[in-house]
């Protein structure tokens, strides 16, 4: 089969496209025909060796899949061959990755594909998609009626929690750096969307939230904590899921005095049953029309060098080169 992989971490050079054994699903497993994969950020990293994980070699890369069943190990219950699937969560702790024309996944990982939903849609919703829900309803419990910013609306994670906060009846605020990206946050629901290049974000801020937001998702790598206690509400909260070098000082004292909440998490660390809600939620507002994804680039599985070199300059050095998410088709 023909799968991206490396044999050893490095830059996005290290990536070869080529032909590797056709994996067998093993007891509990699902073999799944891959027809397209994401880029995820934490995919750079991986490859980079800037996260320290023990991988197989060679290392097929990616995370996010969607396709369809191929064959079933001895004991999955959960598929028939010819299901479409999509699933996340591959390429961590010793599991290959999806960049590959098969890839074998333990059952629990994978969740049926909504009648309408093309593969594109949702193997860009894995990563993004379940983060974005866990920080919004498992770790800050968004309710209706409240006011949610999160900053780059347009982005993969800031996209789906406009998206799912506009879902659950919050009042959504979110940043944007061009005229097009403002236009794409308005198109996904946004109430406010505030143009970082031409106003000032904590006056426009003021104006939209005057009594501060209830929940504060930061999408940000470098976030600014000064800036954010001072718009939340009382007992606002904050989700962080971003920025493992980040060390920025924070405001205590405004921070406990407003009864306020901060909550981090890890996605690739959290367990399959852990994800189950997000992914449930997920099939659900998709076949509802509710979500989409927001896909910026699409390439043939054979340019993921180049798909890995986007992902780096949108990521590390904000290029703004990217409006989405980078889908491979397999």
């Amino acid at each position: 089969m023909k799968a991206a992989y490396i044999q050893q971490p490095g830059p996005p050079e290290n990536i070869q496209f080529g032909d590797l054994p056709r994996p067998e699903a093993k007891p509990g497993q699902v073999l799944v025909r891959v027809r397209a994969v994401a880029v995820n950020p934490i995919d750079t990293y991986i490859r980079a060796g800037m996260v320290p994980m023990e991988i197989p070699r060679p290392y097929i890369l990616g995370s996010d899949l969607a396709g369809v069943v191929e064959s079933l190990g001895p004991g999955v219950t959960r598929f028939q061959p010819g299901d479409r699937v999509w699933g996340s969560n591959q390429g961590f702790f010793g599991r290959q990755g999806t960049f590959a024309e098969y890839a074998a996944i333990n059952q629990q990982w994978l969740h049926p594909t909504p009648a309408g939903a093309t593969d594109q849609q949702v193997a860009a919703l894995g990563v993004v998609g379940i983060t974005a829900h866990m920080g919004l309803f498992d770790r800050a419990r968004l309710a209706s009626g409240e006011t949610l910013f999160v900053h780059g609306g347009s982005g993969g994670v800031g996209s789906c929690v406009v998206q799912m906060g506009k879902a659950a009846g919050a009042r959504v605020i979110t940043t944007a750096g061009s005229e097009e990206k403002v236009r794409i946050c308005r198109d996904l629901g946004a109430d406010v969307v505030i143009d970082y290049h031409r106003e000032n974000v904590d006056e426009a801020l003021d104006r939209a939230a005057p009594k501060g937001v209830d929940v504060w998702y930061e999408t940000l790598r470098e976030q600014n904590f000064d800036q954010i206690v001072a718009h939340l509400a009382e007992r606002g909260r904050i989700v962080v899921m971003a920025g493992r070098d980040a060390r920025p000082p924070f405001p205590v004292g405004p921070f406990y005095t407003r009864n306020a909440s901060l909550f981090g998490f890890a996605m690739l660390t959290t367990t399959a049953e852990k994800q189950q809600p997000a992914a449930e939620a997920i099939r659900r507002w998709l076949a509802e029309g509710k979500l989409r994804a927001q896909i910026g680039r699409v390439l043939p599985l054979s340019q993921a060098a180049e798909a890995h070199r986007l992902q780096e300059a949108a990521t590390l050095h904000q290029a703004g080169n990217l409006s989405g998410k980078i889908v491979l088709e397999v």
